[in-house]
């Protein structure tokens, strides 16, 4: 049963809720260029193959100005921690940044998961064993994923990334893998 997160559904963008933006921004909350300029849509669409369970989705996860909470909880379900079965809620502006990039590369194949929602048992274990996994990664709240693209050339899906200016991009050329996060913008990897 996948699990039901207390993501709250956006409202659609009203001259208030603007305003009320800009507001929160003057305040110090910076909100990316890339997300607020958003192409005005109907609906986002996404499809992942995870590829440590098999298991994949193809979704609509924002209609009509709002996150949809049951496609929300089947993608948190999906990118759980596939060692311990833990589920956490993960940041919409991930699955925001996965849709931009697809878009951009124009692409229909689903992205491949290598790596999502992370438990800290999880995250400690792998950082005992690798210098390459954060101690205080991302990925324990929620907010990183690793990925891939069939059919994008690493590199170009990397500097997409990047390009977006949302959060934290790693290249992981030996392990085949670009690292996404909604943490400060920063940039690694070779």
């Amino acid at each position: 049963m996948p699990f039901k997160s207390n993501t709250r559904s956006a409202a659609p963008l009203s001259r208030r809720g603007f305003l009320k933006g800009l507001a929160v921004t003057a305040a110090g909350l910076h909100i990316p260029k890339t997300l607020a300029a958003m192409p005005r849509e109907h609906e986002r669409s996404i499809a992942l193959h995870n590829l440590h369970t098999g298991e994949k989705a193809k979704l609509t996860y924002w209609e009509q100005g709002k996150y949809l909470d049951d496609s929300l909880d089947e993608l948190n379900y999906l990118l759980r921690d596939y060692r311990t079965g833990d589920v956490h809620p993960i940041d919409p502006t991930l699955i925001d940044m996965l849709h931009l990039l697809r878009m951009r590369a124009g692409r229909t194949a689903p992205f491949e998961i290598i790596s999502g929602y992370r438990s800290p048992k999880t995250n400690a274990m792998l950082s005992a064993k690798s210098n390459g996994v954060a101690k205080r990664s991302l990925h324990m709240d929620g907010q990183a994923l690793d990925i891939r693209l069939p059919g994008q050339d690493l590199h170009k899906l990397h500097q997409s990334a990047v390009d977006l200016k949302i959060g934290g991009v790693g290249l992981y050329t030996k392990s085949n893998f670009v690292h996404i996060d909604t943490g400060r913008v920063r940039y690694w990897g070779s």
